[in-house]
């Protein structure tokens, strides 16, 4: 039986192997990876610990299935949220190989865009890979402007 329930510091070591599986599914460089693993474990630790940091592991019989993260950013206000000076963000949306194709990611959506709400919240924003990108665009997201460069 599936089941969603809150991610708490004691699933530290499941999100960080979701993040770099995540990373590596998207062909990031193994030496990224690894140069990422510990600076991203110190950050999440702090902000698993303050709250900063939320968000969902799904469960199938007490093993976890999936998680997603999710972060309030102080963002200026903008046209697409002109009168909020912040926005939600999800991050580390992960599903195991073999719960793909399930609902797993879209049951872990719903119940983010649930707490980002309950939290006052009308906007929010994620970086999709090509992946996820399909499932975002089937539960109503949408491609924006943003870019990047590395500095």
């Amino acid at each position: 039986m599936r089941l969603v329930r809150p991610v708490s510091p004691s699933d530290i070591d499941l999100v960080c192997h979701h993040r770099e599986e995540m990373f590596r599914e998207a062909a990031s460089a193994e030496a990224n990876l690894k140069a990422m693993a510990d600076p991203f474990r110190t950050w999440l630790a702090a902000r698993l610990t303050d709250g900063k940091y939320f968000g969902f592991v799904a469960e199938d019989d007490s093993q976890p299935i999936g998680a997603i993260g999710l972060m309030v950013l102080d963002w200026p206000p903008h046209p697409l949220h002109p009168n909020e000076d912040r926005h939600g963000y999800v991050l580390n949306l992960y599903v195991e190989p073999s719960y793909r194709g399930r609902g797993v990611a879209r049951d872990l959506m719903r119940f983010s865009d649930s707490e980002l709400t309950k939290r006052g919240l009308t906007y929010a924003v994620l970086h999709a890979t090509q992946a996820g990108r399909r499932i975002y665009e089937q539960i109503g997201w949408a491609s924006t402007t943003e870019m990047g460069e590395a500095l």
